[in-house]
């Protein structure tokens, strides 16, 4: 049976890997829709059953070309990414992870869809430094992002309430890997490598006793499918990282050991909205309802997205 699915973003570091693995399957027909702001086309596999439409989730007319009444999956992995780029541009931040969200959830209901899986974050828990699980209801937001994104669950899950549509929502904790560019709003992973890989001075903001939940992207990706195929998920919120705490001091020397590296490591200040000194989430509800287990290890798979880079062309990207 053909399941026509969308995924929005798709053209990004985990959405382009969402995108190459759905595509796999020759039975699901993927529309993928990015207005290669931070996503890279290139990244896709551009199979037959895979179409591309470069527009936006806040253009109505783009929406009505990626969603009708034959779309059975929407998975909304499209946002203004992420903390520091949402500190420089709230406005922005708002219009995307707010206003988008809102519209492709209204599409979403017009045509029917039946199932929408929403990507939210770790970082709408603030700065709660215990163990999290989604029992949370104490929320402290540091950043617009984590108001937007906190937002977006708020939207889907009256849209899973009022209009029944059949929702989950997602809360990604720090994901790395192949398909994603270092660059000044990017994740520290990416940033950390390239600046080995070219033997300067890696910069830690804070003291490196601050850890966090590192989960390769092949494990979010197994698990975000899982949840559009688990239905016992409905209406669910659910944490998707590793459960692995790991301090950012002992990320770098792992890195340094891979690249074989000689750049120095420079502490700064942490920035003045981050308050987090500890991060690692509990999957325990993951585990329980998608039957989810993180299987890559940090090391595997720091090496295998160190061997990704090594093939790019790091000239490109804006620091």
């Amino acid at each position: 049976m053909t399941k026509n699915i969308l995924v929005t973003g798709g053209a990004g570091a985990i959405g382009s890997s969402m995108v190459n693995r759905l595509s796999e399957d020759s039975g699901n027909r993927i529309t993928v829709l990015d207005n290669l702001s931070s996503g890279h086309v290139e990244n896709i596999v551009m199979r037959p059953n895979v179409r591309f439409i470069q527009g936006s989730v806040e253009s109505a007319e783009d929406l009505r070309q990626a969603i009708s009444e034959s779309t059975d999956v929407v998975f909304h992995l499209a946002a203004n990414f992420a903390n520091q780029n949402s500190v420089d541009f709230p406005q922005r931040d708002l219009q995307v992870n707010g206003m988008g969200t809102l519209k492709i959830l209204l599409r979403s209901v017009e045509n029917k869809v039946k199932k929408f899986v929403y990507t939210s974050s770790s970082c709408v828990y603030g700065d709660r430094n215990e163990p999290l699980d989604e029992k949370c209801q104490e929320y402290s937001l540091d950043t617009p992002y984590a108001i937007t994104k906190l937002l977006g669950e708020r939207y889907v899950r009256f849209f899973n309430h009022h209009h029944g549509l059949n929702t989950v929502t997602l809360r990604y904790f720090n994901v790395f890997g192949p398909n994603e560019y270092p660059g000044k709003y990017r994740n520290v992973i990416a940033n950390f490598l390239a600046k080995a890989m070219r033997n300067e001075d890696i910069i830690i903001t804070g003291t490196g006793e601050e850890t966090r939940d590192f989960n390769f992207v092949k494990d979010s990706v197994r698990a975000t499918i899982l949840a559009a195929e688990t239905e016992t998920a409905s209406g669910k919120v659910i944490n998707i990282a590793s459960g692995r705490e790991t301090k950012i001091k002992d990320l770098v020397q792992m890195i340094l050991r891979i690249t074989d590296s000689k750049s120095r490591v420079v502490h700064h200040e942490r920035r003045n909205w981050d308050s987090v000194t500890r991060r690692v989430a509990s999957v325990d509800l993951a585990k329980k309802i998608l039957g989810y287990q993180p299987e890559i290890e940090l090391e595997t798979g720091l090496r295998e997205y160190y061997e990704w880079l090594r093939k790019q062309n790091l000239n490109k990207c804006e620091w």
